[in-house]
């Protein structure tokens, strides 16, 4: 029989966006070096890599959203665009040293458990390895969701998702359907809007929209945080404080949200003088409960004469006419979807086979638990990064991702201390896991993402909320400091299997 040679590592960490890379970096960090990071595209920087639309930029400032190990003084901007921040994770890679860890256009098709040797199988486009540890750093803004639209396949013109601009495709002069109106499409539809024909906007549900507080950094300001990191330090805190001081009102007094809500409204009204209009742009819902956008510019572009406003999602296509739940018709040379992720439902769910034989989606079907956002019952050594009820609602998913590393961290030395020389693994005890889970519930009721009387992407199909953290980022780094023994089981080898060494490679017969 033929021998193969199967690579095996401590450590396999799936996707190279934030989560990926920082993971990278505290793994090398904690004098773990056997690790390959497993990216399926052809370069790092995930969702800032995908999303190339026109006017991309993030609506969390330039420097909360970066990491506290790896800061940028040069930000050129208060909410920085999508090139900065590629560019930043392309510069983090760098600085720590991570390109021979990285493996492109290795893409995971499966995952699965092996009880007896207590390692990872995993199965890449770019070929097989086993693993001690899986790391899931996809992120929930990873896989694009286009709605089944009756008829799609029957447009003749051109088809695609925000996060899979078609740059190749020239908008100027063009008769553009813009699906949606989330993050992604009130940076869109100012940013073409003067150089299409014509522009229509479908719109399910309108979003409250505040100002943009954006400008460019002075050089001073730049010269100072380089030289005087405390200053850098300082303007990071007032950032993170004023967020975390607006907490309680997303998570526990809703109604507190008022003030903020007439500022919205303040901002439509300056920018929308048609009553008409605006009617169809105020939301009818509590702000908050769906994620609050941030634009100047995307009230007065809905205003231009090249521009129509559809209060109605589409309903079907009929050839190159869109037609809309309210039997509004229109004609269309292109289809752009800002449509969402595949945010309750990630698609690496389906290809991760745990201790009893079912998939992550399958112990995830009737909604996503796991205990402090990592570790989900059934599937040992596996962690994921922005796990269930984790997202945010007004501040910077940095400081959540780096939380979640710290709990990494500590994860690892316990497998160190508790195993010795023996390979081990530890498996979330679903007692734990649901009590976890419940009492993120419990909680989940009084905020606005439950009260505010929406319905949103936080919602999975049963209307839990599955993706929000309702606390304080402080209160979940507490949380996941250090790992509690107590919540898992301690899956040990025998003795006389102790698993290959950091490093080798190990041979299977074939």
């Amino acid at each position: 029989m033929a021998e193969r040679e199967h690579e095996h590592v401590r450590v396999a960490v799936i996707g190279s966006g934030f989560g990926g890379l920082g993971a990278a970096v505290r793994l090398r960090r904690q004098g773990i070096t056997d690790f390959v990071v497993l990216e399926r595209a052809g370069s790092v920087g995930g969702t800032w890599r995908d999303n190339s639309y026109p006017g991309c930029a993030c609506d969390v400032p330039s420097h909360l959203y970066s990491f506290s190990f790896a800061p940028n003084p040069e930000w050129p901007r208060n909410f920085s665009g999508q090139p900065h921040i590629r560019a930043y994770l392309e510069r983090v890679t760098d600085t720590f040293g991570l390109r021979p860890h990285l493996r492109f256009d290795s893409e995971v098709r499966s995952l699965r458990w092996n009880g007896e040797e207590l390692h990872w199988e995993v199965e890449t486009a770019g070929g097989a390895l086993t693993a001690d540890v899986v790391v899931s750093a996809t992120g929930p803004l990873s896989d694009p969701k286009v709605p089944d639209v009756p008829g799609l396949d029957t447009f003749p013109g051109k088809v695609f998702h925000s996060a899979r601009w078609d740059h190749d495709y020239d908008l100027r002069g063009k008769r553009i359907a813009m699906i949606g109106t989330g993050a992604s499409a009130i940076q869109i539809v100012p940013s073409v809007q003067p150089t299409v024909d014509r522009l229509t906007l479908f719109q399910r549900t309108p979003a409250w929209v505040l100002p943009r507080a954006d400008r460019r950094i002075s050089g001073l300001e730049r010269w100072l945080h380089t030289k005087i990191p405390a200053t850098r330090v300082a303007r990071r805190g007032l950032l993170w404080g004023i967020r975390e001081m607006q907490v309680s009102a997303f998570t526990k007094r809703p109604n507190e949200l008022g003030l903020i809500e007439g500022l919205a409204r303040g901002h439509l009204k300056r920018a929308v003088k048609d009553p008409a209009l605006r009617a169809k742009l105020t939301p009818d819902y509590r702000i908050g409960c769906k994620r609050i956008l941030l634009s100047n510019t995307y009230y007065p572009a809905l205003t231009q004469p090249n521009v129509d406003v559809v209060a109605s999602g589409l309903k079907e296509v009929r050839g190159n006419v869109l037609v809309a739940s309210d039997g509004t018709e229109t004609e269309a040379d292109a289809i752009v979807f800002g449509t969402g992720f595949h945010v309750t439902d990630m698609p690496i769910a389906h290809r991760v086979t745990g201790a009893n034989g079912t998939t992550l989606a399958e112990e995830w079907k009737d909604g996503m638990e796991s205990l402090r956002g990592a570790s989900a019952a059934g599937f040992p050594n596996f962690l994921t990064i922005i796990g269930p009820n984790t997202g945010l609602g007004n501040s910077s998913m940095i400081l959540m991702i780096e939380s979640q590393l710290n709990y990494l961290v500590d994860y690892m030395r316990q497998l160190d201390v508790l195993g010795g020389t023996r390979k081990i693994a530890l498996n979330a005890r679903p007692s734990a896991v649901h009590a976890w889970t419940r009492g993120i519930q419990r909680r989940m009721e009084r905020t606005v993402w439950t009260t505010g009387g929406c319905d949103s992407w936080y919602l999975d199909a049963n209307g839990r909320n599955t993706t929000a953290w309702p606390g304080t980022t402080a209160e979940f780094r507490r949380l996941t400091r250090e790992v509690d023994l107590a919540e898992y089981e301690v899956l040990r080898a025998p003795a006389s299997r102790t698993g290959a060494r950091a490093g080798q490679t190990t041979k299977a017969v074939a």
